[in-house]
């Protein structure tokens, strides 16, 4: 019984493959058979293809790592420039600040300079207060107006009769002289006090007498006869008629037909 339902189910299978057959037979007539050869040139076409692109992506992933390692080395060096640049941010403005990158227009050097000068300016306006019988004294220019120029040496009087400043070429012939009597005064007076012991003990004055009125002339006679009595040795060059009476030792050119002599008058 079991051999016989084997067969049926064997005929039966037989009779449904036959029938699937007839189907697909009926079909395919209709279908047109493929083309082999543009078949296997397109698929080597496309195996060419995917070859180059294997080749391209490992081409790009190379490109790639190359460029990761030089964003690598940019940020390490960016990292290093901010470093560098924090370290130095103090050092670049004190450089500005000492070539004059600053709200006065002073540079480093006139910064020296000016505090040298402010002890020239000292000690010369104890002697020009003297001399300009309490009127002048001098000092440095504070503010400097013109921001174009450099600033820090400038000089400027202070008048004690007006209570108010004005610029140093602004003094009259006699007074101006005796401004800058002053200062070769008090420049001395710093140079001897800064040179270790130096003893500045000759001072030379070249004219100027001659535009002084007689008060301004004692006066700046009477400082430079302080000089001598102090130990220096003062000479005065000029034309002035009145210092042959006041000065004891003089040293006298005299036109002459055969030419200028000296003649040493002594007390």
């Amino acid at each position: 019984v079991a051999l016989d339902e084997a067969v049926r189910d064997f005929e039966l299978e037989i009779a449904r493959a036959a029938d699937r057959r007839e189907r697909a037979e009926a079909e395919a007539r209709s279908l047109q058979p493929p083309d082999l050869p543009a078949l296997r040139a397109a698929r080597d076409t496309a195996a060419a293809n995917l070859e180059a692109a294997i080749r391209q992506r490992s081409e790009l992933a190379a490109a790639r790592e190359t460029l990761l390692q030089c964003q690598r080395l940019l940020d390490a060096l960016d990292a290093d420039g901010r470093d560098i640049e924090t370290r130095y941010a103090v050092l670049g403005r004190l450089s500005e600040v000492a070539n004059g990158n600053n709200p006065r227009r002073i540079t480093f050097q006139r910064f020296v300079l000016a505090s040298l000068l402010d002890e020239v300016l000292e000690a010369a306006s104890q002697r020009l207060m003297r001399m300009s019988r309490g009127r002048y004294t001098l000092q440095r220019v504070r503010e400097q107006s013109d921001q174009r120029s450099a600033g820090g040496l400038d000089l400027e009087v202070f008048d004690h009769d007006t209570g108010g400043t004005r610029p140093a070429n602004t003094l009259s012939g006699g007074e101006g002289f005796l401004a800058s009597l002053s200062l070769a005064l008090g420049l001395a007076d710093v140079v001897q006090s800064r040179a270790g012991g130096i003893q500045l003990d000759t001072l030379f004055v070249d004219e100027g007498f001659g535009t002084l009125d007689p008060e301004s002339l004692d006066f700046a006679i009477r400082t430079l006869l302080d000089l001598q009595q102090a130990g220096r040795l003062v000479g005065i060059i000029s034309h002035v008629s009145e210092l042959r009476e006041r000065i004891d030792v003089r040293l006298e050119v005299r036109p002459g037909a055969a030419g200028s002599h000296a003649v040493l008058q002594l007390p």
